[in-house]
C-alpha cells in the first residue's frame, strides 16, 4: 500500500481527475495548498500598494492505493502535468502506508483501501 501525494498547478486538476477516473482510480482527496518552489516571487498591486507574493496557490492531491495501482496513478498525473517548456510543474511523492483501516467495517490493509 502506498500514499501518493502530488503538488500540482490548480488549472491541471480537472484533467488529472479525468485521467485518474479513466484508469479506474476513484478515491482521492484534493486540498488547496500554498507553497514556494523555484518560481520567482510575484509582484501584485492592491489598492496602490505593491506586495510580494512568495507563496503561490497549488493543489495537493492525495491518493492511497494498493501497490498494483501506483504506476498507473503516477502516470495519470504526469501525463497531464508534464509540459516540456514550463518550470514549476509540481512534485509527486510516493510513501509507504503502514496500516489502513476502514472505520465503518473495521477492514484492514489492502481490502480497506479498496
Amino acid at each position: 500500500m502506498k500514499l501518493i501525494i502530488a503538488i500540482v498547478q490548480p488549472e491541471e486538476l480537472p484533467d488529472i481527475k479525468e485521467e485518474l477516473l479513466k484508469r479506474k482510480i476513484y478515491k482521492f482527496t484534493v486540498s488547496s495548498a500554498k507553497g514556494q518552489g523555484k518560481e520567482i516571487p510575484v509582484q501584485e498591486v492592491y489598492r496602490g500598494i505593491s506586495h510580494e507574493i512568495s507563496l503561490l496557490t497549488k493543489i495537493r492531491l492525495e491518493i492511497a492505493v494498493n501497490d498494483d495501482y501506483v504506476d498507473n496513478a503516477v502516470e495519470a498525473i504526469t501525463v497531464v502535468a508534464k509540459k516540456p517548456d514550463n518550470k514549476g510543474r509540481g512534485k509527486i511523492f510516493v510513501l509507504p502506508i503502514e496500516q489502513c483501516i476502514r472505520i465503518r467495517t473495521d477492514e484492514k490493509g489492502p481490502e480497506a483501501i479498496g
